[in-house]
């Protein structure tokens, strides 16, 4: 083992040498902000796991808190650690790993644990080699345990001496230079977005059969069955590029592809299968990656990127900067964290904590608290989201718990929690990200909620934001809760919030998403069943309130409600979000919170793509689970064509080809929006929609088109008037939800439906559309 102490930091700038590890010609700058400590030994490792260092160097403290080295000879692919000493740990002669010498206490009087025997992967590490729930530290003898500090006795030795070289995850070096293809530069508006994890895009044993059940099939020529070894990966998503195209999607949004916490074999406990514990901002998740080697993840998320690029779709990632994996104090004790990253160099900076140094536990729910009042963790957000634009590609990010961006503690008073509880929309980072958001030409969206309040309206300008009242107006109005003024605000794309945000575009839209019940589940249950065997169940949490409707048991209602659902979404203003294998039909058997499954349930099932009856078919081979048979069969001409994905597809395509349906202002305010507006009518043409009102009509009026679209959220048939048409113009049928057009597919392709006018009587629960366009075309 050898001991190389780092040149003078002299010759050396914050600028020239950035943080993380980056290789050059003459060899590999490293570069981390620990600036409470006292000393920082960097350390090369042969192997992940089960191995000492086999060198050690001692990087150089700058004025700015980051300490910096220049090794020769770390190439790319070379794995790396380091251990901090600090004020509660000062560095003694004689500390060897595993050792007390030198340990005062486990935290210093700011908070930050300082650990020598635990050794730290870098927070701008490019890869990680494997996270903390690895099944691997079993093969060693040990769980995640010994990663943490504490004077809890394991096999009798304190929690805090035990040395994790052999055990913590490392940093690899990396040093690729794989091309991205072009972004697709998609106006905000435009988007259609498919919301996913990258496992359920292809990590079905049916997506081997993909172009086979689609064979034959108008739009889906282009389509290529998935090799097994790379289902569920980054290269199986690539490959389903011309599936999500023909669909008429434009914009995949990833659930996150961080490194994250979860165990190889899924093991109770130890799963997270939405990757919703972000263990480091930089580092692509490995297990998502069909090439395991250093470098392998980063290399083929690129491929990825660049085959969707060059189909003209964009990728939007779900990004997590409120919290991270590294959790909070074990069992509640101030000296017990299991850091082995941002709280081993600098607890005080990344993290909220009370004034007794306990972690904060409030907005998220989940252990830790990022303390965005520090400068230092605002730039490890930028640096990240920079990279990732830039270096990945990525078109967009989507923020979790995004208010939690916002909230900045009351230095002054601590102990305020209600004063810690404010929302800034000033705050420094989230117009700082408005600001890289418009300087790289990508979209950033937010969850604007968190366990402590609910911002949707309140982000700054450049933001778009999911936007939570759509879903539950939408929900509601369509169970027939008569809440018309809400549900008409949310079709005219919620002026009243966006208007002073940059236009409708920056409403997402969007009726179910990843945690609660997706589409086909919202029409078919009253409650959650979260309680269930595997591989639908067993989940915690899940939300009670779900707004849902089982449509009083009768599966072709629900067959019509899903078709509502699909309509309201694509013909309002906003961007309109979907849940990957809501256009198949997908069920999760009523479970809301499945973020713990990851389980081949949970997974899109191309079989389902196949048939009228797409709950009848097999979860998978061999497996003794069915799904539960809520939408019965669709009556088709053709059992082999299942009529929602064709349903679902028509309408994003409609979406995309008609300037009308995807605007970025309202009305005539601009003069590029070509007066697109929104009007709305009672059924008889003869007033306003009032409160209570569950049947009415809405006018989408365009310069040279025109939709009428009729909604009736009654038990009743319902009788509308309709205009005459513009003169040199028809009114055309192009969509009916109700039970009786299913057989002709409930939509007719623009031109091709009869030519209709007057008025229409319009099914109980059902909507109908008709499109005015020039005589002839």
């Amino acid at each position: 083992m050898t001991t190389v102490t780092a040149a003078d930091e002299s010759t050396w700038g914050q600028a020239r040498w950035p943080l993380g590890a980056h290789p050059d010609p003459a060899g590999t700058t490293f570069a981390v902000y620990a600036p409470a400590a006292t000393r920082l030994q960097l350390e090369i490792y042969p192997e992940s796991l089960g191995a000492s260092a086999t060198a050690t160097f001692l990087p150089a403290r700058g004025e700015d808190g980051v300490w910096r080295a220049r090794i020769a000879g770390a190439t790319a692919g070379t794995l790396f650690g380091y251990r901090a000493w600090g004020p509660n740990w000062p560095y003694e002669e004689g500390w060897t790993p595993g050792s007390a010498v030198g340990f005062h206490a486990d935290l210093d009087e700011q908070g930050n644990r300082f650990n020598p025997n635990k050794v730290l992967f870098d927070p701008y590490g490019r890869e990680v080699t494997h996270n903390v729930y690895t099944d691997a530290l079993a093969g060693l003898g040990v769980n995640d345990g010994v990663l943490g500090t504490g004077g809890d006795l394991v096999d009798g030795v304190p929690r805090r001496q035990i040395d994790t070289a052999p055990y913590a995850p490392k940093s690899v070096v990396i040093d690729d230079h794989t091309p991205v293809s072009p972004k697709p530069a998609l106006p905000a508006e435009r988007a259609v977005i498919y919301e996913a994890s990258v496992k359920q895009l292809t990590g079905h044993p049916s997506a081997a059969r993909l172009a086979d059940l689609l064979s034959g099939q108008s739009g889906f020529e282009d389509l290529v069955n998935i090799p097994a070894e790379y289902q569920g990966t980054y290269k199986g998503a690539a490959l389903l590029a011309p599936y999500l195209k023909a669909i008429g999607v434009t914009t995949v949004e990833l659930l996150p592809v961080h490194e994250t916490n979860s165990s190889e074999s899924c093991q109770p406990g130890k799963t997270n299968s939405w990757g919703y514990m972000t263990l480091s901002f930089f580092a692509p998740n490995r297990q998502y990656s069909s090439d395991k080697s250093w470098g392998g993840p980063t290399r083929e998320f690129k491929e990825m990127v660049s085959t969707f690029h060059e189909a003209g779709l964009e990728v939007y990632l779900d990004v997590v900067y409120n919290h991270t994996a590294e959790g909070g104090n074990w069992g509640g004790d101030v000296n017990t964290t299991g850091f082995t990253s941002l709280g081993g160099f600098a607890t005080a900076e990344y993290y909220q904590m009370t004034a007794s140094k306990i972690m904060v536990d409030g907005a998220t729910g989940t252990s830790n608290q990022l303390s965005y009042s520090s400068p230092v963790a605002r730039q490890l957000v930028l640096d990240s989201l920079t990279y990732w634009c830039r270096d990945m590609g990525v078109d967009g990010f989507r923020f979790d718990l995004a208010t939690v961006l916002g909230r900045q503690p009351a230095e002054a008073h601590p102990e305020d929690w209600n004063a810690q509880r404010r929302f800034f929309s000033d705050h420094p980072l989230l117009t700082d990200i408005a600001a890289l958001a418009e300087a790289e030409d990508i979209e950033v969206v937010a969850e604007a909620w968190d366990l402590w309040g609910y911002e949707v309206g309140n982000f700054p300008r450049g933001w778009g934001e999911w936007n939570g009242r759509y879903r539950d107006a939408v929900r509601r109005f369509t169970k027939g809760d008569g809440n018309t003024i809400d549900f008409l605000d949310m079709l005219n794309g919620d002026y009243h919030h966006f208007a002073d945000n940059g236009g409708p575009q920056k409403s997402v839209n969007f009726v179910d998403a990843h945690d609660g019940f997706n589409l086909a589940d919202l029409v078919s249950y009253q409650h959650k069943h979260n309680d269930q065997p595997h591989p639908f169940g067993p989940s915690d949490g899940g939300s009670d309130n779900n707004l849902s409707w089982d449509s009083g048991g009768d599966q072709s209602l629900r067959r019509t409600r899903l078709r509502n659902l699909w309509t309201i979404l694509m013909f309002s203003r906003g961007v309109p979000m979907v849940v990957a294998g809501d256009e198949l039909g997908r069920t999760q058997n009523g479970n809301n919170n499945p973020w713990a499954l990851d389980t081949v349930a949970m997974r899109n099932n191309y079989d389902m793509a196949a048939t009228n009856a797409p709950q009848r078919v097999a979860v998978a081979p061999g497996l003794e689970a069915s799904y539960h048979d809520n939408l019965g069969e669709f009556p088709s001409p053709d059992p082999q064509v299942n009529p929602l994905l064709r349903f679902a597809s028509f309408l994003m395509h409609l979406r995309n080809e008609h300037q009308a349906l995807h605007q970025a202002a309202w009305g005539d305010m601009v003069a590029a929006n070509h007066d697109v507006s929104y009007l709305f009518h009672t059924p008889g043409r003869d007033g306003f929609p009032t409160e209570g009102d569950r049947a009415l009509a809405a006018h989408i009026d365009a310069p040279g088109e025109s939709f009428w679209m009729m909604v009736n959220m009654t038990g009743q048939q319902i009788g509308f008037q309709v205009p005459e048409p513009h003169a040199g113009r028809q009114w055309r049928r192009l969509v009916d939800t109700s039970a009786q057009a299913e057989a002709a597919g409930s939509f007719w392709p623009v031109g091709q439906g009869e030519v209709v006018g007057g008025g229409a009587t319009v099914e109980p629960w059902s909507i109908t559309v008709w499109h005015e366009h020039p005589t002839g075309a």
